[in-house]
Order: C-alpha cells, then structure tokens, then sequence
C-alpha cells in the first residue's frame, strides 16, 4: 500500500466537483494545470477566476519534502511556530551532506561520522513533529519522491529547487523556500502568484541516440535560463505519451534551469505503469477512476494556441541529441555541432570526467541505457579514456541494479559507484584529479553546470547530456564524439563504432531492496527531545529578525554591486559550506563571496565605505553591521536563480543588508527574501543600474508609504555630493507587506499563534 494513500483518496473524491466548477467559473475548457490548481485552493472550490502572472492566490498543498541541507533551518524555523506536529505529510531526506571520494561504502561512513551531530538533529526533529525520515544513502530526494509519494494531480512543495521532479507522474510541484514550507507545516495556506502557462507540444517518438534529457535540453536552449519565470511548463501530445514517467520526470527536473514554477505531464498508461512497478497499485487504481481530470481537456491540446500563454512545438522523430554548457544550462549544442562550436570557443576537448546519475537522471531506465554503452565499450575491447563515476538515485535503484548486473558493468571499466545521494551534482565531490589553474572538461548528467558547481574550480567546462551520451563521449575521451558517425580504436587497433543505446523502462524481475532506509516517526512525539548543542558549529537556534520601525530607510551604504549572473550558488555557496546549513551565522561567513563585484571584477572583494579599504564581502558587511549602518545590494537580471536554498536571502538579512535592487529576479529567490523581512525591488528602467558608483548612499525617501502597485522612490547620494533619484518596483501584496512590518513571515506566524 502507497504511503498516505488516505490522503490521495481524498483528494481525487474532491477533484470532479472542484475541476468541474472551475471550468465553470472560468469560462473554458481548463488545462491540466489549472485543474491542479483550482482543485487545491486554500478556500476550497473556486469562487473566481483568477489571472495569469497577476494575482496572488492561497494553495493548499497535500504533501513536504524537505533535503538535508535545507531541511534544517526549515524545521529549525518551525520550532519556533508553536505546533506540536506537521499539519500535512512531510519528509527528510539525507542526501546533500556525502561527499563522493573514494566510493559508496566509504564515503557514506564517512559523512555519518562527520555529519552524525546534523543526522542526529533531523531524525529526532522529525521524530518529535510526526516527519518521515530518509537515512543518509536511502537515494536523492526527488528519485525517493518519485517513487514512493508523488501521485497525479496533486500538488506538493519541497525545500528544494528540483521538487519539480516528481511532475513526471503528473504533479504540480514546486521548488519554495523553507520558510514557504514552515507555513504549510503549521497548518497554514501556502500562496503563489498564479503562474502563467508555457505548452510545449510533443509529437514523434524519440529514437536511437536522443532521450528524454535531449528535449530538456532543447527548451533550455529555446526559453534560456529565465525564459519560463512565473509559468508553468505543461507538456502534452502523442510524443509525451511515448515517454515513460522517470523519462517526463527528467524533463520536468530540468525545468528549474528555465525558471518554471514547475513543469508537468497528463496521466497516461506510462505513469500507471510506474505505480504499479512501485508497488502502489492502490494509486493506480484510484488515479483511474478520475483519470478525465488528471489531464487537459481535449478542446486545450486540440486548439492549444487558445489556452496558453506560449507555445512551443517538437517534433521528437526530428529532435539530436544534444550537450548544454559550458558554464549554463541553457546553451544548447546538438552533438553534431559540438567540435566546430568547442574550437571556436576555445573549450577544452579531452574530458576528464563523465558522471551519471543526480536527481535529474538516476532512474533505472537512465543506467540500463548507459549501461548499454558501457558493455559495448567492454565487448569491443575499447578502454575508456575519461574516469566514470555513477550515483544512483536511490537504495531500491542501487539494490535492483547490482542484483541485475548494471553496476558490473560500470565496474568493469573502471568507475567509481558512489553513494545514492547528489555527490559531484552540487558540489559534494572530492575530485581525486583535481585541477588548478588548468582549463579542463567535465561532462555529466546533471541540471547545473555553473562555474564551480561540481568541484569548486572555475576553470572547469562542465557539459550537461543525457546518460548515454556521457557514457560514450567519457568513453572515447573527446568532448568532439559524436557516437552516431565516429569511429573508436580498441586496444587490437581495430575500428569500431557504437550501437544506438537501447535502455529498459521497467526491470523484468521488478524493483527490489532489502533495507530503504525509512523510519517512520513516533505516533507520539511530545517526549522526543531536540539537543542543539550550545557550542556547536553545525546548528544553532534562531533568533527573530527585527521588526521593521515604520520609517524611512536613509543613510543606506552599497555592499556591492554584482556583475553579471548571480545566482544562489554565488549567494551562499554549496560545497564545503553545506556543513553550516544548520547555523546561520557561521555559513553567513560565505555571503556572496562568488558574485563578482562591478567596480572590480573580482569575487569576494568589495570597498568598506567606513575606512576606504577592501576586504571580504562577509567582512565588510559584519563591519557595516556593527556600525549600524544600513546596506543595499545590487543586481543584474535573474538574480537568485538556481538553487531554493534560503540561506542566499537568510545570510544577508542576518548580516544588516536591508535592501536588494536589481533589474530582475528569479522567482524562488525574491520570495525568500520577502518570507525573510527583506526589501526586494527592481529598476523601474533597467539603465539605472549603471548610475550605481562605488561609494553611493541611498535615502528611500517614501519607503513609510509602502503600498501594493505603489513604486518606491530611492535618492542616490554619490561622493561627489551629486545625486540621482530613480524609481524602484515591486511585487509585495498586502500580506507581504505585513511580512516586512513584522521583521519576517515567521515572525507573524508566531504572532498569530500565540494571540
């Protein structure tokens, strides 16, 4: 039986009466996503219709997932809510704190001595508040999700950017930040802006050396890295039918790399198969009685330019297999084109490395097919020239893999298995040839490839491809392989080519494993107790933000001005810095010490205005702070894309930073900072941004007028005495608004519940 099936029967006996009257109040036939929406209104079934990028609507989600890294300064905000246990069902899972070394066993022994003091915290937190528990090595979040609690048509959040994973079975899942999270677990409505819709047309049907990851990587390269902020991706049409459900899983994974609130698939015989392969034929089952409201009316995907806000056409019997990078996600090269574009570019051709797995392709499906390069290579007697290392998604994945021989055949040329958890995906990788100031290729299966996301070093080009084709390009050694028309030489000096990969959907002997790593919480937890040691450098218990005073902002220094792409990663770093998660002011020591500063070009590196000189940006701030003086950041476009993590809008505001301005955000990142008590506002012309100088003071001169649609108006003092007054925008509605009043949302949650 499926975990909460109860909860899942209850929201399909709900769902015909709620889509039905949704399409009555909005006056037309509804796509997918909009029933999923509509069923899951906070004030039960809809009463308006509501309009697309503009209004602010209260959800109720059915279900939480939560990662290690972010989980715990969400469930160390929610012991400061007052609640006794979760109000939905809610998971942790361990998988962001092992580091890929030396190989599964070792490294995960070695993450439970070195993160044992965070694991502890977690289990019991979630022992005590009624959370399922996933051990370290259980399996990456989202591949656990998948397999165990996403179900169509219903919408979940979780502290993690590819939450939108599980929109492979047909969920509206979405990335938030912790504090989103916090809300939904104290029992209260969770609100988004409602999102537009992005419809993209499969037709065809997939076929020799293109996969699921290649049509991801198509629309990276058509929509770009912000191209679907505020929307949803729905796919429809006889070419998504064709796909399995991990296969639509990877594309919607890989939807956080355009910006989308989420992407997702109508219910189809793939997803129905996959239930069953997971033992949850109840789910099945129920899912099928409902089925005409687990999809997008007919009238919508027969007439689809009439109900989406944009559409984009594919045709998969056309569509190449493709490399994305380096450096974004977004820069999309057929493999064909790939050697004329890397000289041109002058990119390194050898590849060091080729990793496989990540929450983006870890499926079963994905390591038989690259299994099956991986056994030609063997057969043929060709050596693998780059070094292999294989995560699976999870221990079922791991078990069922080892019993039907796939790891094997990974071993026998030589790869690393780590451990079922993210490793090299965000950073957790101790690469055993670490480079230094040498250019060098990595090529991988992941979603990201930001400078130094996977080792630290930013002189590393990482390429972003589906498993196959990193299996044959790390195989042959060249970023320039292109396996559909070159030739390898075996170790007898012989040509040979490979064969199209050929991947199993579903294993024939089904899923097995013999110990998931899943403890179910305490019916009663009101005698668990929660250590957080006093002196540790791993956790530390929160202290409320300061409530804003009412008044103006005046006297405001600049931090820095960042240059260029900005994302969470430059905001506070992953890697090394995961093992401060749990303690604000400890990982506030890596406040944007990536993003690079306008006026010099170099990271970590700003002017203190209090003395002249230049230090660190942490630094520098503490020194802002301590000062009492005020500061403002700037940005570029998207800032705060990539990663949910809260700690990119936690760090700042514990610093002293009260205002970030830049020309635009990215979705997850601007509601963090506004769940945090912080001040975010946009340029109202773009051009301004290059009036910022160095040295500049800023007085917001009508910030105690603060008011939904109303702008705000800021006066930039420059050292000269000069000044300029510019207009600032920004999205906060009333009860936003009334976040920032309180010092943050966490804050008025507690206000409310103690009244």
């Amino acid at each position: 039986m499926a975990y909460d099936i109860d909860m899942i029967k209850k929201v399909y006996s709900q769902m015909a009466e709620r889509v039905n009257t949704a399409r009555e109040v909005v006056g037309k036939p509804l796509t997918l996503s909009e029933k999923i929406l509509y069923s899951h209104l906070w004030d039960g079934a809809a009463k308006e219709a509501y309009q697309r990028g503009k209004d602010y609507v209260e959800f109720a989600p059915d279900r939480i997932a939560c990662q290690d890294a972010t989980a715990q300064m969400a469930l160390l905000q929610f012991m400061q809510a007052g609640k006794k246990q979760v109000a939905v069902p809610t998971t942790v899972h361990c998988d962001h704190l092992i580091q890929a070394k030396m190989g599964a066993a070792i490294d995960l022994q070695a993450a439970n001595k070195s993160s044992s003091e965070v694991f502890d915290f977690l289990e019991s937190v979630s022992n005590k508040y009624g959370i399922g528990f996933w051990r370290p090595g259980a399996g990456i979040i989202h591949q656990v999700v998948l397999e165990n609690y996403a179900f169509p048509g219903g919408m979940m959040i979780g502290t993690d950017s590819h939450t939108v994973n599980a929109g492979g079975l047909g969920m509206v899942a979405i990335g938030v930040g912790g504090a989103d999270a916090v809300d939904v677990m104290a029992g209260m409505p969770w609100e988004l802006k409602f999102p537009k819709l992005i419809g993209v047309k499969l037709t065809g049907k997939l076929s020799g050396w293109t996969s699921s990851k290649d049509v991801i990587l198509k629309v990276a390269g058509i929509l770009t890295v912000k191209g679907g902020t505020g929307a949803i991706i729905e796919y429809f049409g006889e070419g998504a039918r064709s796909m399995s459900a991990t296969g639509k899983g990877t594309i919607c994974n890989m939807g956080a790399e355009v910006g989308a609130t989420t992407s997702t698939f109508g219910y189809d015989e793939s997803m129905d198969r996959y239930l069953r392969a997971t033992n949850r034929a109840d789910v099945a089952d129920a899912a099928n009685k409902v089925s005409e409201h687990l999809t997008g009316d007919d009238e919508v995907y027969a007439n689809p330019e009439q109900y989406f806000d944009e559409l984009i056409e594919i045709n998969l019997s056309e569509l190449k297999p493709h490399l994305n990078g380096p450096f974004t996600p977004d820069l999309a090269t057929p493999i064909s084109e790939m050697g004329v574009k890397a000289k041109e570019n002058d990119w390194p051709i050898n590849v060091d490395w080729g990793l496989i797995g990540s929450c983006t392709n870890s499926s079963y499906e994905d390591l038989t097919r690259a299994a099956s390069i991986a056994k030609q290579a063997v057969d043929k007697k060709v050596k693998a020239k780059s070094d292999f290392g294989i995560n699976p998604g999870s221990e079922t994945i791991r078990f069922t893999a080892e019993r039907d021989g796939l790891l094997q055949i990974f071993e026998d040329l030589d790869a690393t298995i780590f451990t079922n958890a993210c490793g090299p995906c965000i950073g957790q990788w101790d690469r055993s040839d670490r480079k230094g100031e040498e250019k060098n290729t990595i090529v991988h299966s992941f979603n990201r490839n930001f400078s130094k996301r996977a080792d630290g070093n930013p002189n590393t080009h990482a390429f972003v491809g589906s498993p196959e084709m990193v299996a044959a390009i790390a195989i042959s050694g060249r970023l320039d392989f292109d396996p559909t028309r070159d030739k390898l030489i075996n170790e007898d000096g012989e040509e040979v080519m490979l064969d199209e990969p050929t991947g199993i959907e579903l294993p024939s002997d089904g899923f097995d494993v013999e110990e998931d790593g899943y403890v179910p919480p305490n019916d009663d937890g009101s005698s668990v107790v929660v250590k957080v040691a006093e002196d540790s450098e791993r956790l530390q218990l929160l202290t409320p933000f300061e409530p804003w005073d009412g008044k103006n902002l005046t006297g405001a220094k600049l931090l820095i001005k960042a240059f260029g792409k900005c994302t969470t990663d430059h905001i506070s770093m992953a890697g090394p810095w995961l093992r401060y998660r749990g303690h604000l002011d400890n990982i506030s020591n890596n406040c944007l010490i990536g993003a690079i500063n306008a006026y010099n070009k170099k990271t970590n590196f700003v002017k203190n205005q209090l003395n002249g000189e230049y230090d660190g940006v942490p630094a520098v701030q503490r020194e802002y702070k301590k000062a009492g003086v005020s500061t403002v950041v700037v940005g570029d476009h998207n800032y705060g894309e990539g990663s949910s993590r809260e700690h990119a809008a936690m760090e700042p505001r514990h610093l002293g930073v009260k205002v970030v301005l830049v020309k635009s955000f990215a979705r997850i990142h601007e509601t963090n900072l506004k769940k945090q008590g912080m001040l975010g506002l946009t340029f109202d012309n773009e051009a301004d941004y290059d009036l910022i100088q160095e040295d500049d003071t800023f007085n917001f001169i009508d910030l105690e007028d603060f008011a939904p649609d109303k702008q705000i108006t800021i006066e930039i003092v420059h050292a000269d005495g000069s000044k300029d007054t510019i207009k600032t925008n920004h999205t906060y509605n009333k009860p936003q608004i009334e976040w920032y009043k309180h010092g943050s949302a966490l804050n008025l949650i507690k206000k409310q519940n103690a009244a």
